[in-house]
């Protein structure tokens, strides 16, 4: 049986021996750069484990697929960062900083075409599903990034449009990535649909995780200061779930011209009066737990079974 730890050598492996064109190195130098500048890698992890789940014989036979949900996955930052004007990433200035604006959209472009020439090399038989599920995850990514983008400018965000909105930005690759390893595998169809409902509500865990994080995590553990949703206004589950609840005392807080520190510290004096932090410690839970009902199926493999359900869990829990 192949281990998750042969899994991640094999992906860091492949990223590492990615061949780019020589001809254009200012295209492609970027597309490098972004790919080897590490991260979870959850999403290639989660594409293999999946095949490997479902009685698929040799790991290496999707690891295109997973390079190309990782390539596309990093293409989403990317362009994020010109977005965002983030300057930095994994610790590393972004690329747009680094080269420029119009060098980091191309290159974008680039990665985007170079992900779908990844996940289109697979065999005519399955090739249209896998092709079908890949334009259908990325059409529902760019529309969560449109959300995201128009909720910046509105006041009345309910926690329902927050979670479609993060179902479509953060969940569906990861349950994208679920679903093509069991294709590729060739599991039935319940066993696929499993997989990618698995996928749904891991990433939901994942993102309100990082929403608490954010404001109650431990900021050496976490890797930067806390409190960043807060000073730029961003809607989270737990801003928005306190703007319904004590809109007065938040618009009160958030309206005045505080220093930062006092702000967050002020905000996060209501979230705790409103219990926000066990509240959706225990949102994180069910989500976690949904994902693990997911696995009962008998055509998984019971060891890889485990995996799944400890990576839900640990996703529930994890620090940074």
């Amino acid at each position: 049986m192949e281990s998750p730890e042969r899994i991640n050598e094999l992906i860091a492996g492949a990223i590492a021996g990615l061949a780019y064109p020589a001809a254009v190195p200012g295209l492609f130098d970027p597309v490098r750069y972004t790919m080897e500048s590490g991260g979870k890698r959850i999403r290639p992890q989660l594409l293999l484990t999946s095949y490997c789940a479902f009685g698929g014989e040799n790991p290496e036979h999707a690891l295109k697929q997973a390079l190309g949900i990782e390539m596309f996955h990093n293409f989403t930052l990317l362009h994020d960062d010109v977005m965002d004007r983030a300057d930095m990433r994994r610790g590393r200035p972004t690329v747009h900083r680094r080269w420029s604006e119009s060098t980091a959209i191309l290159s974008g472009d680039a990665m985007l075409t170079l992900a779908t020439q990844l996940i289109a090399d697979c065999t005519p038989d399955i090739l249209p599903a896998v092709l079908g599920l890949f334009n259908n995850t990325a059409m529902e990514i760019y529309q969560g990034q449109q959300l995201d983008m128009e909720f910046e400018s509105r006041k009345d965000v309910t926690v329902g449009e927050y979670m479609e909105m993060i179902r479509l930005k953060t969940s569906v690759l990861l349950a994208c990535a679920c679903r093509m390893g069991a294709m590729l595998a060739g599991a039935s169809e319940t066993a696929c649909q499993s997989m990618y409902d698995y996928g749904i509500a891991l990433g939901l865990a994942f993102q309100l995780r990082d929403d608490w994080l954010d404001t109650f995590g431990d900021p050496i553990e976490f890797g930067k200061e806390i409190g960043g949703d807060i000073v730029n206004n961003k809607k989270t589950w737990l801003l928005i779930t306190a703007s319904s609840e004590a809109r007065q005392d938040l618009d009160d807080i958030l309206f005045e011209d505080l220093e930062a520190k006092e702000r967050i510290a002020q905000v996060i004096r209501v979230y705790r009066r409103l219990d926000l932090s066990e509240r959706c410690l225990a949102l994180i839970d069910s989500y976690a737990e949904k994902a693990i009902s997911c696995l009962d199926n008998p055509e998984i493999d019971s060891r890889w079974k485990e995996y799944f359900t400890e990576l839900a869990r640990r996703s529930a829990k994890r620090t940074h």
